[in-house]
């Protein structure tokens, strides 16, 4: 199982810009914290962060055939790229939204997310602990798309056995 986590722009100042929303923790201290659930659930997990939008599309095409799931904070780009939104539902992955600060809480340009309508879930508001969630939520999803998987085998194996 390996999950993708792709980081957008700013997110590269966490612990440095606006403490007061985004809290003082850096981009390195969360995505450390994931590699360790990550390790404890022999999880594969491969970080991303750009300032750029095409290159996080490219890093989201990227995924076809390498990845399982996909952890986004598009950050700025939420709220108006149409091309992040476009890659994450051409790759045909599970993906989930996650944002530190709750963005209905805040200007109202941002209260609208051009992504989430096209990834599994969304969580915002919950500051670094969405990041965890965010595992956790993946974590589920993976497993019972695996399981569904499974069962699907299953049966054809019993249809091929009854053709038999």
């Amino acid at each position: 199982m390996k999950i993708v986590v792709i980081q957008g722009p700013n997110l590269n100042m966490l612990g440095i810009r606006d403490q007061n929303i985004y809290g003082p923790m850096k981009l390195e201290d969360i995505h450390s914290q994931m590699k360790g659930f990550a390790d404890k659930n022999q999880i594969d997990i491969e970080f991303f962060q750009s300032n750029l939008e095409g290159e996080i599309v490219d890093r989201i095409q990227e995924c076809i055939g390498d990845a399982d799931g996909i952890i986004i904070n598009p950050a700025a780009y939420t709220h108006t790229s149409i091309a992040i939104r476009d890659a994450l539902s051409a790759v045909q992955l599970p993906a989930i939204e996650v944002h530190l600060s709750n963005i209905h809480q805040r200007e109202e340009f941002r209260h609208t997310s051009l992504t989430a309508p096209v990834c599994a879930g969304q969580i915002v508001g919950m500051g670094p602990f969405g990041y965890h969630l965010a595992m956790v939520g993946m974590t589920q999803i993976l497993n019972e798309v695996k399981a569904m998987k499974q069962a699907q085998q299953a049966q054809q194996q019993m249809q091929n056995q009854a053709k038999q």
